[in-house]
C-alpha cells in the first residue's frame, strides 16, 4: 500500500509541475493583454477585465493591487483622499492609453481609443 501511495504522489507531483509550467507559458504581459483586448483602463485608475479569463483576472488582480498601494502612498503623502488620487490616476491612465487599446466609458461600455 505504501508503494502505491508513493507512486501516486510522485505522479501527482509531476502533473502539478507540468501544469505550473503550462500556466506560466500562458501568462501574458500587461502590454500583450491590452493589445489583445483582454483588459483596459478605467476612469477610477484601475485596470478592468474586458474578456473574462483566468489569465486576465490574475493579471488585473496583480496590477490593481500594486496600483492601490501606490495610490495609498500618494494619498497619504499629499493629504488627499483615495477617491481624489484614483480619479487623477484614471485621467492620466486614459490619456496615456494607446490608440486601439480599450477604455471603459462612464456608461459601463468598453471602447477603443
Amino acid at each position: 500500500m505504501h508503494k502505491i501511495t508513493h507512486k501516486l504522489m510522485k505522479k501527482f507531483s509531476l502533473a502539478m509541475v507540468t501544469l505550473t509550467i503550462t500556466f506560466s507559458a500562458w501568462a501574458v504581459s500587461l502590454e500583450q493583454a491590452k493589445q489583445q483586448g483582454l483588459v483596459g483602463e478605467m476612469a477610477n485608475g484601475y485596470l478592468g477585465i474586458v474578456v473574462t479569463s483566468p489569465e486576465a483576472a490574475s493579471l488585473v488582480a496583480k496590477v490593481n493591487k500594486k496600483r492601490k498601494n501606490i495610490y495609498f502612498d500618494i494619498a497619504r503623502k499629499n493629504k488627499l483622499t483615495m477617491k481624489q488620487v484614483t480619479a487623477l490616476a484614471g485621467e492620466k491612465a486614459i490619456a496615456k492609453t494607446r490608440s486601439g487599446h480599450l477604455i471603459k466609458m462612464a456608461s459601463g461600455g468598453w471602447i477603443k481609443k
